[in-house]
């Protein structure tokens, strides 16, 4: 039988996972990270396979007649939040190697659960300032990069409301695009942008699955070829998503006369 001792440890490391996997975390971290605490905490025997929906763990406390206990919690509603996955890696290395408590752990775990992301104005900036940057990487001249400044704003307001629906976040990229699109169109037409080209290319980054992609591969090369399989396919489906959101405004502009492609 588990004593109360290992049932705060597995709360814990279990928390611990649970924050990591939905703030975008590779997977071998966060099996890592579980079986690091669990074995500070003097539990000898822990296995941990992790997922991109659902973390399972299972311990035994090292008797002879000891039974095994397995524990499983849901991941739902994954987002990137790199600041709680830095602050659980310094967690894990702070609690394994000094004599902190399972109590003060615990107390440090929800801090870190409880911290809010970025506020919006700083967000949309971020997203202002990266859609501008790359229209002029590709070609994209002063009025362009204005454009581009309009179009993400639109876009990244408006998408902040849709996100609100609880929509298939698939839904919400493809809508987006499209938006930034028409968006696009529409400034160029009346003489506020000259290339729609750099002007869509830019607006439309934010919504690249870059931390999907890099992370599907070390996963993949990690040998957890599951969750390297379901992230590739989250980023091929969003990738997708832009291209169709993009792609389908452009066909109707061209087949009602609008552009030529």
């Amino acid at each position: 039988m588990i004593n109360q001792l290992q049932k705060k440890v597995l709360i814990l490391a279990l928390h611990a996972g649970e924050i990591m996997m939905k703030s975008g975390a590779e997977i071998y971290r966060v099996e890592d990270t579980i079986t690091r605490i669990c074995h500070a905490c003097k539990i000898p025997y822990v296995e941990c396979f992790a997922t991109t929906t659902g973390i399972f763990l299972s311990l035994d406390s090292g008797d002879k007649d000891a039974d095994m206990h397995t524990f499983i919690k849901r991941i739902k509603n994954t987002q990137i939040d790199l600041e709680k996955i830095s602050r659980i890696n310094k967690f894990s290395r702070l609690f394994t190697t000094t004599d902190l408590s399972i109590d003060e752990g615990s107390e440090i775990i929800k801090e870190i659960a409880a911290l809010k992301p970025y506020t919006f104005i700083i967000r949309l900036l971020g997203s202002i300032l990266v859609s501008s940057f790359f229209c002029l990487m590709f070609n994209g001249g002063a009025l362009d990069c204005i454009c581009a400044f309009l179009v993400v704003s639109v876009t990244y307001i408006i998408s902040t409301c849709i996100e609100k629906l609880q929509l298939n976040p698939f839904i919400t990229i493809f809508l987006s695009c499209a938006l930034s699109t028409i968006t696009t169109l529409i400034l160029v037409k009346i003489g506020l942008g000259e290339n729609t080209s750099p002007i869509i290319i830019g607006s439309i980054t934010i919504f690249l699955p870059g931390v999907a992609i890099t992370n599907a591969a070390r996963d993949l090369l990690s040998g957890d070829m599951l969750s390297g399989l379901a992230r590739a396919t989250e980023a091929f489906i969003a990738a997708i998503a832009i291209a169709g959101g993009v792609g389908l405004i452009l066909k109707l502009s061209y087949l009602f006369g609008g552009i030529s492609i």
